[in-house]
């Protein structure tokens, strides 16, 4: 099942994409894709009221605004230098244990939502990510049970500044956590209808040129490593997203470097999870 949340800025409904490409506004069932939802096995609940209520749904528009597939979560944490290929162009060794950081959740937007360069900003990259959302609360779990807390995989840029990042004091949050910075969707997909996230293609392109293109199966630590390992230091809640990690091919690692700037139009991609595109836009 595909969740998806449509509508205005701040002012989403749920709503799901049928396996025609059709979508329907579920309002009647849940008013939105949170931490009480997934707690509640929602989306057990909500396959078993589609199949006598979905006719009675109204359908949307291609053209109406989509936004995050999961309302705000308590944390959006992300795995750095989870693809060798990656790390080698960043002029890092694999690292032993999964390198962790977080993304502030105001930074989360619609799939296709304008990437605002922040103000001051001089160095803004590109990552294509998959997402693991979080299905149930999950603490101390060990790698055999934490497939069992995933509710489905989204696509995600995670936009990051450089500078911010690396070149100023501190920690990476702060060049990872601009306003836009984190697009998610265009739905969330149920990890029933994925095969092996271990395994799937994932790609970007700038401009129409691809930049990013590689597998999941380049992962340094796999989905049941990351989630087991994250576990041990801190409670996943329902809802929660991991983003696993990019691979090569980020503007950063490139030779001349080359960083987004306004007109830019970004697309990417990961199999079975849909495409998103972002238009380049500077602060104002």
């Amino acid at each position: 099942m595909k969740l998806i949340r449509f509508g205005e800025l701040d002012k989403e409904k749920p709503g799901v994409e049928l396996e025609d490409g059709t979508r329907i506004n579920v309002s009647g069932f849940t008013n939105d894709y949170n931490e009480d939802f997934f707690a509640g096995d929602g989306i057990t609940k909500l396959t078993e009221w589609l199949s006598s209520n979905k006719e009675s749904c109204s359908k949307i528009s291609a053209e109406t605004r989509l936004g995050s597939p999961v309302k705000r979560p308590s944390k959006l944490i992300c795995i750095g230098l989870n693809y060798a290929k990656h790390a080698e162009e960043s002029g890092m060794k694999p690292p032993k244990e999964p390198v962790l950081f977080f993304k502030a959740t105001s930074a989360i937007v619609g799939p296709n939502d304008d990437l605002i360069i922040p103000k001051n900003s001089k160095k803004t990259d590109w990552e294509v990510e998959l997402g693991v959302v979080i299905g149930k609360k999950t603490s101390y779990c060990s790698e055999a049970e934490a497939m069992d807390a995933v509710a489905g995989y989204v696509l995600h840029n995670d936009y990051s500044e450089r500078e911010f990042q690396l070149e100023r004091e501190g920690q990476w949050v702060k060049g990872k956590s601009c306003d836009t910075f984190a697009p998610l969707g265009p739905y969330l997909v149920t990890k029933d209808e994925i095969k092996d996230p271990n395994n799937l293609n994932l790609w970007l392109k700038l401009n129409g040129k691809t930049m990013q293109n590689s597998n999941t199966s380049d992962f340094v630590f796999n989905i049941a490593e990351v989630i087991s390992y994250i576990s041990q230091f801190m409670t996943l809640l329902p809802g929660d997203v991991i983003s696993t990690g990019t691979p090569f091919g980020v503007g950063m690692g490139l030779k001349p470097q080359r960083f987004l700037k306004e007109g830019d139009v970004v697309e990417l991609g990961i199999d079975g999870l849909g495409t998103s595109k972002q238009h380049v836009k500077n602060f104002k």
